[in-house]
């Protein structure tokens, strides 16, 4: 079987092999475990890539394609002179496949989910990573993709796999996820007595759509209502010297850590010692982190956004706020009252979590082949 795969997602040729954006290859390895070729529609970076992975096969063909963007008057036009270029080789490319992968949204997979409809007897599958909640205020290219894919039609032989269960799920469409940890590392897990001080933890980059600042405002009114509470910080971007600020001017030096980008190893240490986690997105897929979170028996306090609330099973595997600093603090110091009840969530979040194994998540990949 010759795999296609058409991404957005930059890539770079290195010295051993083609590496990309790590969680995103780790993924994409567990499915070409199983492929006989495969081939990827990319574009190419020239710069070095954060937090990157070479792919585990060194027989790849990389076909790279120009990025495009929609952000400005410059760059719209520029996607509409390159778009007969770019789909042509994507055409190409399907033409070439027996089996063809979109990953989605993106501007890249809105061509691919154009293109697609010419190959109506290929199987196909598509990754659909972000928000599928048909109320959620996105871009109208995120809306086109959502409507071309879960439209049967116009995606015959194809399975589209999603975050969450909506109203109105069309055949074609499987609620999916994805997997972090094996069987084989559900360890017990020390069960929490919530004593103080209460381990906050943020993991994840250090930008505007995570809301790091949140998690931080939040844990420092609890210290100003008397509950001794520590943050840890854990990823890097932008807002990192805003933050620093911030704890300095509040005197929180000694509450609050921002550890930076670190491994996976002393990410995982961090989850075994923290009571809650903190992810006031304003946009996600499927949140890897609360997953993660959930594994290790901690109690994660989300936004209510994509799939999370189903996640959460509404409240009772964790902690859901709105975003607004007063009403959270008041449900959150309510919630610390009933030891008993977050003892009860916690077991619950990871009985859910660990259902999702690596193993699991490779069978069902098999099953999609």
């Amino acid at each position: 079987m010759r795999f296609l795969i058409l991404s957005h997602t930059p890539h770079q040729i290195t010295p051993i092999g083609l590496s990309a954006y790590a969680p995103y290859v780790k993924e994409m390895n567990l499915w070409l475990q199983h492929v006989d070729a495969v081939e990827i529609v990319a574009p190419r970076s020239r710069e070095a890539l954060g937090l990157a992975l070479n792919y585990d096969r060194n027989d790849v063909d990389f076909t790279p394609i120009p990025a495009i963007s929609l952000t400005s008057i410059f760059e719209v036009i520029r996607a509409i002179l390159l778009a007969p270029y770019l789909f042509f080789k994507i055409f190409a490319a399907m033409w070439r496949a027996d089996h063809i992968h979109l990953r989605c949204p993106g501007n890249i997979g809105l061509l691919g989910c154009v293109a697609q409809v010419f190959f109506p007897k290929k199987r196909k599958t598509a990754k659909y990573a972000g928000n599928w909640d048909p109320e959620a205020k996105q871009p109208w290219s995120y809306s086109l993709q959502k409507y071309i894919l879960s439209h049967e039609k116009l995606t015959k032989n194809m399975t589209v796999l999603m975050y969450g269960e909506w109203p109105g799920q069309s055949k074609n469409c499987k609620s999916f996820f994805t997997a972090t940890y094996s069987e084989n590392q559900q360890l017990a897990v020390k069960q929490r007595k919530y004593d103080l001080p209460l381990r906050f933890l943020f993991v994840g980059s250090l930008v505007k759509g995570k809301s790091p600042l949140y998690a931080l405002r939040l844990v420092h009114e609890l210290i100003k209502n008397e509950i001794p509470s520590e943050l840890y910080v854990y990823g890097d971007g932008p807002l990192h010297k805003k933050m620093q600020r911030y704890i300095q001017e509040n005197d929180l030096d000694q509450f609050i850590y921002l550890y930076g980008n670190k491994d996976f190893h002393s990410i995982e240490q961090a989850y075994r010692k923290s009571h809650f986690l903190i992810l006031a997105s304003k946009s996600e897929g499927w949140p890897k982190v609360v997953a993660e979170a959930m594994w290790w028996g901690v109690l994660p306090i989300v936004t209510k956004i994509s799939c999370v609330p189903w996640m959460l099973a509404e409240g009772s595997r964790g902690i859901l706020i709105q975003g607004f600093l007063k009403k959270d603090t008041k449900k959150l110091m309510n919630e610390l009252n009933h030891k008993n009840a977050l003892r009860t969530k916690s077991n619950k979040a990871q009985l859910w979590s660990r259902k999702y194994t690596v193993e699991l998540f490779e069978s069902e990949i098999k099953k999609l082949l």
